[in-house]
């Protein structure tokens, strides 16, 4: 399954949410500097959805905070997590 996602990194907290727009958004804690945020990103994302990190796989946007994610994961399983994200933070 494709994500798409706005990650914003350097954050105080790690969260995935939806914001006012509808967007899928990640704030985490990892700087944005040598790779650093897309590597957490991949375990973050990996955590939430309780799969592999291989099972994650960044597909374009490595240096753009717009990114679009292929999740190796059962349709339902992400379904599940995504219905219960909160709305605008």
């Amino acid at each position: 399954m494709v994500l798409h996602l706005k990650v914003k990194p350097g954050s105080k907290i790690d969260k995935l949410f939806f914001d006012a727009a509808g967007q899928l958004n990640a704030k985490i804690k990892a700087p944005a500097q040598d790779g650093k945020a897309n590597a957490y990103l991949v375990e973050f994302l990996a955590r939430q959805f309780g799969i592999s990190k291989s099972s994650v796989e960044i597909i374009s946007g490595f240096t753009n905070p717009h990114k679009r994610l292929e999740i190796s994961a059962e349709g339902d399983v992400v379904a599940k997590v995504l219905s219960g994200l909160e709305g605008v933070n």
